[in-house]
């Protein structure tokens, strides 16, 4: 008979942050655990903070200083009596020093044991440990010599495309794919350099590329005592930047004889090593139907909920009650799979400019209430740039594949969230895309339909236009009700400039009676018809059709949610003269986002070539290099090494040289 070997705990500390912490604090009350908090002073008034029972600030805003910093969430434990710590997804969740330094503190760490998360969280020794079990893996090179001359050589003989991979890594940094030899040194210092700052450590690996490839992941689960079980697949092939957006369970390209050969291999896994908690064993699934092992995630995933809508299970309960000893009750068989679901993570970025990430404040947000919603948002909300991109999840489970992309379509359709720049619509037209509505996306989905993913329609954008103009109009004129609109006196057509999408649109506003505007846009009539107006709501009539709008006013910019899309409106009518944007040629370097600078890579007096890299800015996790537009010599360099800089400050200045 297996001897039970307890390990009770009352009160749980969360080495995380945002939607992450309030995930594992919602389940950890249910279950009667008391909660505490630790924050960055950039997180001092996040949802996380004031919902936990006690909350304590561990440091400063760089990842450095603050949630990496485990002798300060140690402390923090001692600090309020907590008796565990659970670490999340991300941060130092796949540390084996944290885990190990919580259990010499006397913590129980709701997670594996140290020895397991060094076997198979680090990417190079969780590979030879599947080659050694005979499971299918990737070609590639997971050697200790690391030097740029090896890898080099390494990458040749496995033959490009290759995949550089950092080893501690996880959500897709540290990862980069490279297509010749002669890209692959920029491309392993890229990746080595965010792999540092991200993990604080360099190491990579190398592996053959497979084109256009499945992204499937095994979630298992396993007991102290030797039982394992698995809870089916998730489909992860949608990403962008090696980083995942869309999720489903189960995969459209797994039928159930291959989910057995899958599980059965994870399960296997994990028993090999005596794992204890919850862990994904993450697999390519190429056009053949062979899957190869990549890694093994020693923690809860972010995209956990598509596996609870479908198994009816809590992953945070059943990690709290394998953390306190209990067995785990679950056999195979009593695991059921019911319907579908499909998850998409919305982020602040910016998917016209590369996926470039956001941040700012959050002036306006409304969930669906129909979904399930994993966020730490609120209106007047500060999206900070230290971290991650992603600020909301939100899955929707139905009864087939159609029915949950359906209510997920709508649920994001009905989501407003104005004042930061987000990848909303680009993850409706995903949803709608005829190959991800038949189950085919791969992981090369995004690459492939770009143009298309990031289509706006043209006549949408001119009604959008045309209900901003009459917004803008009435908000100046101060002529909101509380109840709804007084009746006003016809007026002259007014002439606006109006700024939306980087573009300059002409309007003549009409009104033509109490609640009735004739607005042209780009030459063409509108008939708008106010119906009532509030605070941030609009009901309206535009070209015969009745629907509604969120919005908001921040002096000259209108923020808008009108047909399921945000949209930044600029009032620029009584400026004395329109902005100009910055000429392609003027040499000047200008920071594409807030960031970090984590490296310098000219210096004064240098001669330069155009599209030569110039400097890097570090924010969100993730790195952005910025290439010189002009070749010349640097004849400014104002930004230093570790500084944090703001959107489109002057970096660097280089002189083109003079021609005669």
């Amino acid at each position: 008979m297996t001897k039970i070997t307890s390990t009770p705990f009352h009160k749980i500390l969360i080495a995380n942050r945002g939607e992450i912490a309030l995930r594992v604090i919602r389940t950890a009350r249910a279950m009667g655990y008391m909660t505490v908090a630790v924050y960055s002073t950039a997180d001092l008034r996040s949802r996380h903070v004031l919902e936990a029972d006690q909350a304590v600030c561990i440091g400063d805003p760089l990842p450095a200083q603050s949630y990496l910093n485990m002798d300060a969430i140690i402390e923090a434990a001692r600090q309020t009596g907590a008796d565990a710590v659970h670490p999340g997804y991300g941060f130092l969740a796949e540390n084996a020093s944290f885990a190990r330094a919580c259990r010499d503190a006397g913590l129980v760490f709701i997670g594996p044991s140290p020895d397991a998360i060094i076997a198979m969280g680090h990417k190079a020794g969780a590979k030879q440990i599947m080659m050694d079990a005979g499971v299918p893996c990737i070609p590639g090179y997971q050697g200790d010599d690391q030097s740029e001359e090896r890898l080099q050589t390494e990458a040749e003989r496995i033959g490009f495309p290759v995949m550089i991979k950092a080893t501690a890594g996880g959500g897709g940094r540290g990862m980069r794919l490279v297509s010749t030899a002669k890209e692959f040194p920029d491309l392993l210092r890229s990746a080595q350099s965010e792999a540092r700052n991200a993990f604080g450590d360099p190491e990579v690996i190398l592996e053959r590329a497979i084109t256009e490839p499945r992204h499937i992941e095994i979630q298992v689960f396993a007991d102290r005592y030797g039982h394992a079980i698995h809870l089916g697949e998730r489909d992860c092939s949608v990403q962008r930047r090696h980083q995942k957006v869309i999720e489903e369970a189960p995969s459209p390209a797994v039928d159930a004889q291959l989910r057995d050969r899958m599980g059965a291999t994870a399960v296997a896994a994990v028993k090999a090593i005596g794992y204890e908690g919850a862990g994904t064993l993450e697999f390519l699934l190429d056009q053949q139907g062979h899957f190869y092992f990549m890694e093994m995630n020693t923690r809860l995933q972010v995209e956990h909920p598509v596996t609870e809508a479908v198994t009816g299970l809590d992953l945070v309960e059943l990690q709290l009650r394998v953390a306190a000893g209990e067995s785990l009750t679950l056999k195979q068989d009593d695991v059921v799979f019911q319907g579908h679901a499909i998850e998409v993570r919305l982020c602040a970025e910016d998917v016209s400019k590369g996926f470039m990430p956001q941040s700012g404040t959050m002036l306006q947000w409304q969930a669906p209430e129909s979904l399930r919603v994993e966020h730490a948002l609120s209106s007047g909300a500060e999206i900070p740039p230290y971290y991650d991109s992603m600020i909301a999840k939100i899955i929707a489970h139905g009864g087939d594949r159609d029915e949950a992309r359906r209510r997920l379509m709508l649920g994001l359709h009905q989501t407003v969230a104005l004042g930061v720049t987000t990848n909303q619509v680009f993850l409706g037209n995903c949803l709608r895309h005829p190959a991800f509505a038949a189950g085919e996306a791969t992981t090369g989905f995004i690459a492939r339909h770009q143009d298309e993913l990031m289509e706006t329609e043209g006549r949408a954008r001119e009604r959008a236009v045309a209900v901003a103009a009459v917004l803008l109009f009435e908000t100046a004129n101060e002529r909101t009700t509380q109840g709804g609109l007084r009746r006003l006196a016809h007026s002259l057509p007014v002439a606006m400039s109006l700024e939306m999408e980087n573009a300059q649109h002409k309007v003549l506003i009409t009104q033509s009676g109490s609640y009735r505007f004739e607005v042209e846009v780009q030459a063409r009539q509108h008939a708008i018809d106010l119906v009532e107006l509030t605070e941030n709501q609009a009901r309206l009539v535009i070209d015969g059709v009745m629907e509604s709008a969120a919005f908001l006013r921040d002096g000259s910019e209108l923020w808008l949610h009108y047909r399921g899309q945000p949209i930044a409106v600029n009032d620029r009518t009584r400026s004395a003269a329109e902005r100009a944007a910055p000429g392609e040629g003027d040499g000047k370097v200008r920071a594409s986002m807030n960031g970090r600078v984590v490296a310098v890579l000219v210096a004064q007096g240098d001669l330069v070539e155009a599209g030569q890299p110039i400097i890097t800015l570090e924010a969100m996790k993730m790195e952005h290099v910025h290439l010189a537009p002009v070749s010349g010599r640097v004849s400014a360099l104002s930004a230093a090494l570790g500084e944090q800089v703001t959107l489109r400050r002057v970096l660097v200045e280089i002189t083109a040289p003079a021609t005669s």
